[in-house]
């Protein structure tokens, strides 16, 4: 069968490359998310136990054919091969099925299917539902057939290969008497092989296993449009149709991962949630996501060095349109690839934030989780600047507070909101402003139209995209709160794109909530079993948001010193907290704080890794008290 995406040409390179993996062990449980017409199923049956899921149910009749067919049990209650049965008999006088008046041209006008042909399928496909009616034939039998009569249905079907529309000329093939044949499938499957039609975001959450193959619609096409002839006579539901192609109402069927943004969010969250220990993600140069954005959701989720990417040269589909489109955008030469990649996902990924804010913790998250309790009620992230830590860590709640109540309100925007309407409101706003790497004139444009509007109704993401396009990603106010970082040498891009997304999908599966307090107020409300985490401005590190000129209050010797009084207070009633700090940098030492870490005998860890920030070295401390 023809069908959009259809990996046959690639099926040795993935044998291949699962070989070369170690993985060709006989028994381990191979998942296809999106198995369409179960080409890769198919193929694999005889060495892995076979999860295989699609959203349409023409596909799960197929799955199911496929992955469940035995021909020393099939048909035995039957009592006669149903392939001589429907081959022998003479439709001609059948006219009660939907294909001869919806898809025929005698009764509609419409050229899928020749009259012939149209009453021949709907007297195989209603005979079917009287024998599964009448148990002659159990649902395993009943899906094989319902393959078999899609398989021979696209030999005579009078599209260019796809059914979003028929050919106003008769293809040859089209009107030659249709032949009911079986569905092909490669072997007879070794074990019990499990087939679904769910939201792939949804089942994922429900399974798990040893490899997942993933291999998503890649464009805005949806299939369910593509294939609703199929998906018609597959149901034999008689449905309300529309239009000149006699489309059937999509409903719930329409397909978040041809939509731009839609598919960013569900591709990260997929990832994020597969409980499988080998990922292995086709896609194609060709798609809506970039090769940029998938290695980051990959990198994120794999343990270290386990990331492979590999280019093939592919020959896609193209329908009629897309060909002339390509040859009058010039392009019809242009070579194509589909992109094979592959991770051994981790068990503890690490989620960063979406600015790239000063003093972040990404670098040092091993060593702060590595040194935290093992069960924490909640957890106080009381200085949370970009809130790297805070969705880092497995608790039951987590307290985000930030001064800058600005940064705040837009970590809380983009947690909160759908991430499509992030998405969007981004896009629109990058190509209304003309936003650019290195614009300058847009840049100023844009930041003075940020400061113009009051600072209660200014979008928090619009300060996202000041961020962005601003000189080294600075978070920068003077005395009023106008932001007045200048223009930068970078912008938007696929890497924050990525972060965005993270974070957002994160968040939304975490209790956080967001505050903008005096770290000090939260004294009374913290008690046992919680945890109190403290990331101040470093003493001895001036950044742009402690030098006390950015229209929030600096770090001095005196916050320093209420700092560490506050820690003690907390230490006398058994909370637990953790301090990150610097103890020394460019010959200035900070004695007060190694002074009171003495005092208190309390526990100093020395980060083993020296990074560099500013082009300095520096080397990170946590002080517990437990």
């Amino acid at each position: 069968m023809r069908y959009i995406g259809n990996k046959t040409k690639l099926l040795d390179i993935i044998d291949k490359f699962l070989i070369s993996k170690g993985l060709n062990k006989e028994g381990l449980s191979f998942c296809d998310l999106f198995a369409g017409t179960c080409t890769v199923g198919d193929y694999f049956k005889n060495r892995y136990e076979i999860i295989a899921n699609d959203n349409l149910y023409f596909s799960y009749s197929i799955c199911n054919g496929k992955l469940k067919y035995n021909s020393k049990t099939f048909f035995k209650t039957l009592g006669f091969d149903p392939f001589e049965y429907f081959n022998s008999i003479d439709t001609s006088d059948y006219k009660k099925g939907f294909c001869y008046n919806n898809f025929a041209p005698e009764i509609s006008g419409r050229q899928y299917f020749s009259d012939e042909n149209a009453k021949k399928i709907d007297y195989i496909r209603n005979t079917i539902d009287i024998w599964f009616d009448e148990k002659k034939i159990d649902e395993n039998e009943k899906y094989y057939l319902i393959g078999s009569l899609l398989e021979s249905t696209s030999k005579v079907s009078n599209v260019a290969g796809v059914y979003s529309a028929y050919l106003k000329i008769w293809d040859p093939r089209a009107v030659k008497p249709m032949e009911f044949i079986p569905l092909e499938t490669n072997s007879e499957a070794k074990f019990q092989n499990e087939v679904y039609m769910l939201d792939a975001n949804d089942l994922i959450t429900k399974i798990s296993g040893d490899i997942l193959y993933l291999d998503p619609p890649y464009t805005p096409t949806q299939y369910v449009s593509q294939y609703h002839v199929l998906e018609t006579i597959a149901k034999n539901d008689n449905p309300e149709t529309h239009g000149v192609g006699a489309h059937r109402d999509n409903g719930d069927q329409i397909s978040m991962w041809c939509r731009k943004g839609c598919v960013h969010e569900e591709f990260e969250k997929l990832i994020a949630n597969a409980k499988f220990k080998h990922i292995l993600f086709s896609y194609s140069d060709a798609g809506i996501m970039s090769k940029e954005f998938i290695e980051k959701v990959m990198k994120r989720y794999a343990k270290e060095g386990t990331y492979v990417f590999k280019k093939i040269d592919f020959v896609k589909y193209k329908s009629t349109r897309a060909v002339n489109r390509e040859i009058k955008d010039n392009t019809k030469d242009k070579k194509h690839y589909e992109w094979l990649f592959y991770i051994e996902k981790t068990d503890e990924p690490y989620y960063i934030s979406p600015l790239n804010y000063i003093g972040g913790k990404y670098e040092v998250l091993p060593l702060i989780k590595n040194n935290l309790p093992k069960k924490i009620s909640c957890f106080y992230d009381l200085f949370g600047g970009g809130s790297t830590v805070g969705i880092n860590i497995n608790c039951d709640k987590v307290i985000y507070n930030d001064i800058n109540w600005m940064v705040r309100d837009l970590l809380e925007k983009i947690s909160r909101d759908k991430f499509l309407n992030t998405y969007n409101y981004i896009e629109k706003t990058i190509k209304k402003y003309n936003l650019e790497k290195k614009n300058k004139e847009s840049y100023v444009a844009f930041r003075k139209k940020y400061n113009s509007n009051q600072i209660g109704s200014r979008n928090p993401l619009d300060l996202y995209l000041l961020i962005c396009y601003g000189f080294e990603h600075q978070i920068r106010f003077n005395s009023n709160l106008e932001f007045n970082n200048p223009c930068g040498n970078s912008g938007y891009n696929q890497e924050m794109l990525e972060k965005l997304v993270s974070y957002s999908n994160r968040t939304k599966s975490i209790n956080i909530v967001y505050k903008s307090r005096d770290y000090k107020s939260f004294e009374k409300e913290i008690s046992r079993g919680d945890f109190v985490y403290c990331d101040p401005p470093y003493l001895i590190s001036c950044g742009a948001y402690n030098d006390g000129k950015r229209g929030f209050n600096g770090w001095d010797e005196k916050q320093e010193q209420e700092l560490l009084d506050f820690l003690d207070r907390l230490n006398k009633k058994g909370i637990k907290f953790m301090l990150s700090n610097m103890k020394d940098r460019n010959e200035k030492i900070n004695s007060k704080l190694s002074s009171w870490i003495s005092k208190n005998n309390y526990k100093l860890i020395v980060n083993k890794q020296i990074t560099k920030r500013n082009r300095q070295d520096r080397q990170e401390i946590i002080i517990i008290n437990y």
